[in-house]
């Protein structure tokens, strides 16, 4: 008995001398790639899901408090073109005057107590950082407010974006409805106070790409969409749901794109 097994145990290390290791043999693996560097890069993956599932359709979340911007469902898309529906139309003006400072001098908190997250001793730009990423890192020191790193599911590119502050042109806060855009629309008119709620109104503002915000400009929906098609209703509705909120009408070949969006 003792004999058999002392050849069980003979036959097992043969096995195992012929086969290969289980940590050296995945399926899919590629030849060089380390553990750990396969290991980092699935939990990027897992990360990147995460981000995206904790974001928020903006018929669900009509006052941007939500981090960023999801897909709306194609069953949705009439309530969307309903809420595009509701947005005045005009033509823009030639105007040229206008200047960012009038919009208040950069990312403020001491705007109006209705705007979600006002005067909670933060600036602007750090509060949509802490709602649209992940992963945070935050300065020592700071009262839990300036973001010095994260990770950002990007709704317009579908990109994952590692943010550092030392590279903080990486990640942009775009205005959805831009500044100028809205100027030349009429904000000309309006008074101090309620341009400074406009900048700083988190349903008007989203963390994104540096570069892809950069390529938007002051432009409107006819003639910018985000690069991620998925996301186009999506962006569109928000768009309205500014406009609506501001009373801040669209060109009509503004209107017309942002319908086509959700049809």
């Amino acid at each position: 008995m003792m004999a058999g097994v002392g050849e069980s145990r003979a036959r097992q290390r043969d096995l195992d001398h012929r086969a290969p290791a289980w940590h050296s043999f995945r399926p899919g693996a590629t030849a060089g790639v380390k553990p750990r560097a396969c290991r980092s890069a699935a939990l990027a993956v897992v990360l990147a899901v995460v981000l995206a599932a904790c974001q928020s359709p903006p018929l669900a979340n009509p006052t941007g408090t939500k981090a960023g911007i999801a897909a709306t469902a194609s069953a949705d898309y009439g309530k969307g073109r309903v809420t595009i529906s509701k947005v005045r139309v005009t033509t823009m003006s030639t105007r040229t005057d206008y200047e960012r400072k009038k919009f208040g001098s950069g990312w403020m908190d001491g705007v109006s107590p209705s705007i979600p997250f006002a005067r909670n001793g933060c600036d602007t730009r750090n509060d949509m950082l802490r709602r649209d990423l992940g992963a945070l890192v935050v300065k020592a020191g700071t009262r839990d407010c300036v973001i010095i790193g994260g990770t950002l599911a990007d709704p317009y590119t579908a990109k994952t974006i590692n943010f550092v502050k030392a590279d903080a042109n990486k990640v942009q806060i775009d205005h959805v409805v831009p500044l100028s855009y809205a100027w030349k629309m009429g904000a000309a008119n309006w008074t101090d106070a309620k341009r400074k709620d406009f900048a700083n109104d988190p349903i008007n503002l989203l963390a994104t790409d540096g570069p892809t915000n950069g390529s938007k400009g002051d432009k409107g929906p006819g003639k910018w969409l985000p690069p991620n098609v998925k996301i186009r209703c999506s962006y569109s509705i928000r768009f309205a749901q500014v406009a609506k909120k501001y009373d801040v009408p669209v060109t009509s070949a503004d209107k017309i794109k942002m319908n086509a969006q959700c049809s």
